[in-house]
């Protein structure tokens, strides 16, 4: 039973219709990049977006205690304190200032009784609070008058430390931060993608077709997102993974499509036959690796988070548009083109092409890993093996202060006040639910709670108490030992939520006790991952082995391939753990070790590196088995498969290890760590598994890699093109 080639009926009408592909295409592109612009993007509120315990406080606290945006000046000085004139001056001068602004209410002077507490306990610094006026959500928006009185005030009283931090102001700062980050890696990941396409084609014109194609789509798919963020909202950082894999799958693919046309026209075919030839296999792999990039992300909503449904949903539309961008623009341009695709040729590096049309390099490692199938596989399986077991010791947790760019003065002040104020930037809140929250059994139960976490040595004051206006919900401050997600401050957690509410508020008929917080947020979302991540991987495995099964009609090809992935990603985790959680690539990366991996990272760079990883497996596997459908025997099969691919999937992968190591020179520490694991997994999938492994495994197997049980003969044949006269 043959099916009929989808890749291969698209190729053929759009290279018959291409005006209407052409255009259809641009017509796409521009009204989705106008309705996301107009309707915009609709964002998670992080205040609903938690999980566990802390997202449940969370949005309790949020509803009954909308908070405006809270801000901090610190006054430090290392000789005085506060008893001095001169340090009393400053506060003044601080608080002067600020309350001659109409964006500034609120305002808390460290001087007066009640705010006694915002002295640390050296004497040597103090903290002026306010708040800023109007809705929180968009307070960075007003907060830059209250931060030139606070400059104004540093260079009036030069001998103290005078910056503010705060929620406003953190906003403002870290998105200029990631703004600029991301800018960066948008200015050098287009021209960097188009100087290895230059070196792959050795053509201007042919290079530029697979960036224009990934970069319209991706602006397609912003709108697409911006669409659906109406339904569903969205992370506001899902535009970034967009870029991050829309770049990679769009280019990629373009890249495989193409470089199999300009094969098949080498070896004598007319333009036309060309065509259909790469519609016919590249085409169909494209289609198949999409679909099973598309299954991989979909893992990401079952991870029990908004954030990564969000995630799913922006990286399978990209997937989508790129595939469908592959399979009708592409080969419409194609067909328009002709030969006229290598215009622009670029001396050198065409002859250079024209000579070697292929690496030499992989047919020669090729040639002994088939010789020596049993060494290659032993000396790198070993090798990958050793690199998967650091990852056996893999930390997770939320990086918080510490994950930052460490160079920003934000930072720098938030620490400084950190370092003053133990816990008091990201105190835990104790949400209390009752009847009534006066009721003198809560009262009581509220004292005993601040006596015992006091007693416990690792929480500290200040405590604060405050009661909605309905008194049937109060939230209690308490300010934790450590810097927020280390294990200092989870071990205080801890002794929160298992001894002293249990022992305190916890005895009273009838409450609801509820902790949040910057430390219970990491530490429910960490352990959210640990509860999810089994649920992902057996979904994402699964799908992978069905759609392989389908595909090559082997149940051989579906499992090493899906090994030899599990190997590629466990090898990622190791180098995770060797780089990040230990301190030896510290200066060389520009970080500062938290001894722990983020918590959203191993989950997500699964799903996403399992997704590009069979990019290359379905595109070689794919050319293996059309070699042995013809008539290959399966060692000569295997030669033929990865010679033939060696340019195109070196190329691909060049251009994926370049735009990920561009992340990983980005600023904060979660950025650092995806661009580092997703360029090692993609740089040893695309060299030591793809060119070791994966022959020499197929070599040890032989005819058994085609092994298909009968009660499965059912299953659809695919159409291949027919062989060269």
């Amino acid at each position: 039973m043959q099916t009929r080639n989808v890749a291969a009926r698209a190729g053929k009408w759009s290279a018959e219709h291409r005006r209407i592909a052409i255009f259809g295409w641009l017509a796409f592109v521009a009204v989705m990049i106008v309705l996301g612009g107009a309707i915009g993007t609709k964002h998670i509120d992080q205040n609903n977006s938690g999980v566990g315990e802390s997202g449940r406080a969370q949005a309790v606290l949020h509803q009954e205690f909308p908070q405006p945006a809270g801000e901090q000046v610190l006054i430090q000085s290392r000789n005085l304190t506060v008893r001095d004139p001169a340090f009393k001056a400053a506060v003044s001068d601080v608080v002067a200032r600020l309350s001659a602004l109409n964006t500034v209410e609120h305002l808390r002077s460290p001087l007066t009784a009640p705010n006694r507490g915002e002295i640390s306990a050296d004497g040597h610094a103090a903290l002026v609070s306010f708040d800023i006026t109007g809705d929180s959500s968009n307070a960075e928006q007003r907060v830059a008058p209250s931060l030139v009185a606070t400059a104004a005030a540093q260079s009036a009283h030069p001998k103290f430390v005078i910056q503010q931090a705060g929620d406003a102001s953190a906003n403002k700062a870290l998105n200029k931060s990631f703004g600029d980050d991301f800018a960066k890696a948008r200015t050098l990941s287009i021209p960097l993608t188009l100087i290895i396409l230059i070196f792959a084609f050795g053509a201007l014109v042919a290079a530029g077709i697979p960036v224009l194609l990934a970069i319209t789509g991706v602006g397609a798919t912003l709108g697409l997102v911006a669409a659906v963020s109406h339904l569903a909202a969205v992370d506001q950082s899902v535009s970034e993974v967009v870029l991050l894999i829309g770049m990679a799958v769009g280019v990629d693919y373009s890249l495989f499509y193409m470089r199999r046309e300009r094969e098949e026209r080498a070896a004598g075919r007319d333009e036309q036959a060309a065509l259909r030839a790469a519609a016919a296999t590249s085409g169909r792999s494209v289609m198949v690796s999409g679909f099973t990039v598309m299954a991989a992300m979909a893992g990401m909503y079952l991870a029990g988070d908004k954030t990564f449904a969000s995630m799913a949903t922006g990286t399978i539309l990209v997937v989508a548009v790129a595939v469908l961008g592959s399979l009708t623009v592409l080969p419409a341009l194609l067909s328009k083109l002709g030969d006229r695709v290598m215009t622009g040729r670029v001396p050198f590096v065409a002859r250079r092409r024209e000579r070697n049309p292929e690496p030499q390099v992989w047919g020669a490692v090729v040639d002994g890993v088939l010789r020596r199938p049993v060494v290659a596989v032993v000396v790198a399986g070993g090798a990958v093996i050793a690199l998967v077991i650091p990852a056996f010791g893999l930390h997770t947790s939320v990086p918080g202060l510490q994950g930052l760019p460490s160079g920003l003065p934000i930072v720098k002040t938030l620490n400084r006040i950190e370092a003053a104020f133990p816990g008091g930037p990201q105190p835990a809140q104790v949400v209390i639910q009752a009847q009534n929250v006066d009721s003198p059994q809560v009262r009581q139960a509220i004292g005993q709670l601040e006596r015992q976490a006091l007693a416990t040595g690792q929480m500290h004051e200040p405590f604060s108490v405050a009661v909605n206006a309905a008194r049937n919900v109060a939230v209690v401050s308490v300010p934790l030992s450590g810097k927020g997600t280390d294990a200092t401050s989870n071990r205080a957690l801890g002794a929160l939520r298992g001894e002293v509410i249990p022992a305190t508020v916890g005895q009273v008929p009838g409450v609801k006790v509820g902790v949040t917080g910057a430390t219970a947020g990491s530490k429910d979302f960490n352990d959210s991952m640990k509860a999810h991540l089994p649920l992902v991987f057996a979904f994402v495995l699964t799908m992978a082995f069905l759609l392989l099964l389908v595909t090559f009609r082997s149940i051989t090809i579906p499992i090493t391939a899906i090994a030899l992935n599990l190997l590629s990603v466990g090898a990622a985790y190791g180098v995770l753990v060797l780089v990040f959680q230990h301190t030896w690539a510290q200066s060389l990366l520009g970080f500062k070790s938290t001894g722990a991996i983020t918590s959203w990272l191993p989950l997500f760079l699964f799903v996403i590196l399992f997704g590009l990883s069979m990019d290359y497996h379905v595109f070689i596997l794919s050319r293996i088995r059309e070699s042995y459908d013809r008539g290959m025997g399966t060692k000569d099969a295997i030669a033929h498969g990865i010679k033939s691919t060696a340019g195109p999937v070196t190329s691909a992968a060049i251009v994926m290890v370049a735009v990920f190591a561009i992340f990983g020179s980005l600023g904060a520490l979660e950025f650092k760590q995806l661009g580092v694991g997703l360029a090692v997994a993609i740089l040893l999938d695309a060299t030591v598994i793809r060119a070791i492994l994966l022959p020499a495994t197929m070599r040890l197997l032989g005819d058994a890699n085609w092994y298909l049980p009968r009660r499965l003969n059912w299953l659809p044949r695919v159409a291949h093109e027919p062989a060269r006269a």
